[in-house]
């Protein structure tokens, strides 16, 4: 007599997959809408000190971003390495995993500290500072430059506890440092008399606070599951490693919305403001979105490390669902609330004029956006960061010719967004393309 099989283990309905999409999700969106609060909290307080020092805060506030954005592979990187040991059962070494980003962010903050504070004159100059705002941001820059440490450390620390399946905590961590962000500001600018220099200050004492309270979270799990605190080479090697690839996709899609913000200048004045205005929202749909594929960073990695390619799969299509709903949704919501939002942002007729045909091409490339999304967070949750990467440099060795001939052409700012566009639909067929396969499926505690 022959045992009988296994029986197989019930597949995931979707409602338990949209379950857990909301859980992660939701919480993630507030995250990263807390996020720019600062800038916004920075530039309304400083706005009353006078022109040249909000033009400074601002041009610092970009310098800054460019900075520390690059890094962000701390945070996606250690989310799906610690996710696929949660997945595999093994807790312990998830946070170890965790430990490890935690130092690679501390070892990248240095050089990178060093060389804010040297070349922050340089950078106000490349940004374009008068000569009247410049000191003030050279001020800030340097002053904000000690807060990369805890800003890099918050990218990693944020990893490890979408990792483990919680995005509450950042949300939680991430409104008590804009509230802190706020206090700090208004009383170091004003009630202190600092000035710009205050508000730098006041934000790096928040940001110093965030991390404080993610190290307590993080330091206290380690505890629990008998991890190290001390630094491993290897394990932070293998976070490099990591990350890299990751690094490169960054610097690819960031190289996308700089040369279009170069071939905008060159449009005109009225195209550059309509197309500011229009990026503005595309970043912020982008935090709708954004926090879709956060969420299958977590789910991904889980699923693989526990060897269930099947509910990978599955969550993977219930994913792209909520990203073309939500797309879709988005796109509608920029046309029709236009007569809402336009005249907070311009009353100038000729800006107008030229966000009529943006604002309409943004919608129209928000339900391709969707999915990208959340298949760009499908395929980092599986530590696909190689194929991330060479698919972000085609995407852009295709687009800069295609947009630097926008002048060239005569089709102004609806040319670029249609350039715009056709990056959107090049991103798209890569990550269905890989998709589809099944390379990125690797199972297991570690990717190999």
């Amino acid at each position: 007599m022959t045992a009988s099989p296994p029986t197989p283990a019930p597949k995931p309905s979707r409602r338990r997959h949209d379950r857990e999409i909301l859980a992660l999700a939701v919480p993630a969106f507030g995250a990263l809408v807390a996020e720019p609060l600062f800038l916004m909290a920075d530039s309304a307080i400083v706005g009353h000190l006078g022109t040249p020092q909000l033009a400074g805060v601002g041009v610092a506030s970009a310098a800054l971003s460019t900075a520390t954005g690059v890094f962000v592979f701390l945070a996606y990187a250690t989310t799906a390495a610690v996710a696929r040991r949660i997945g595999a059962g093994d807790r312990r070494g998830a946070v170890q995993q965790g430990i490890d980003g935690i130092w690679l962010a501390l070892g990248l903050a240095v050089p990178v500290v060093l060389l804010t504070l040297v070349l922050a004159p340089w950078a106000a100059d490349a940004l374009g500072a008068s000569a009247t705002a410049a000191p003030h941001a050279v001020t800030y820059l340097r002053i904000s430059s000690l807060g990369i440490p805890a800003m890099l450390m918050v990218l990693a620390a944020t990893g490890v506890l979408r990792g483990l399946q919680d995005t509450r905590t950042p949300l939680v961590v991430a409104v008590a440092g804009f509230a802190a962000n706020i206090g700090l500001n208004a009383g170091l600018v004003y009630g202190a008399g600092l000035g710009v220099a205050g508000s730098a200050w006041g934000t790096v004492l928040a940001q110093t606070g965030m991390a404080a309270a993610y190290l307590v979270v993080v330091v206290r799990g380690a505890r629990r599951e008998g991890a190290s605190l001390r630094p491993d080479t290897a394990g932070i090697r293998a976070s490099a490693r990591a990350g890299g690839p990751l690094l490169v996709r960054t610097i690819s899609l960031r190289a996308v919305l700089m040369t279009a913000t170069a071939v905008a200048a060159r449009l005109g004045d009225d195209q550059v403001a309509a197309h500011q205005i229009t990026m503005a929202l595309f970043n912020f749909l982008a935090f709708a979105l954004d926090a879709i594929a956060i969420a299958g960073q977590a789910i991904i990695g889980r699923y693989l490390g526990a060897s269930d390619v099947p509910g990978a799969r599955a969550a993977t299509r219930r994913m792209v669902e909520w990203g073309v709903v939500s797309g879709l949704v988005l796109g509608l919501l920029v046309v029709v609330a236009r007569p809402l939002y336009v005249p907070l942002f311009t009353p100038d007729p000729a800006v107008r004029a030229q966000l009529d045909t943006a604002l309409l091409l943004l919608a129209l490339t928000q339900p391709v956006a969707g999915p990208v999304f959340v298949l760009d967070g499908v395929l980092m949750g599986a530590g696909d960061g190689r194929y991330l990467a060479w698919a972000g440099l085609a995407t852009l060795a295709v687009f800069v010719p295609v947009a630097l001939a926008v002048p060239a052409t005569g089709t102004g700012l609806a040319g670029l967004w249609w350039a715009m566009n056709l990056f959107m639909l090049l991103r798209a067929g890569f990550l269905a393309w890989r998709a589809r396969g099944g390379k990125w499926l690797v199972t297991g505690a570690v990717r190999g």
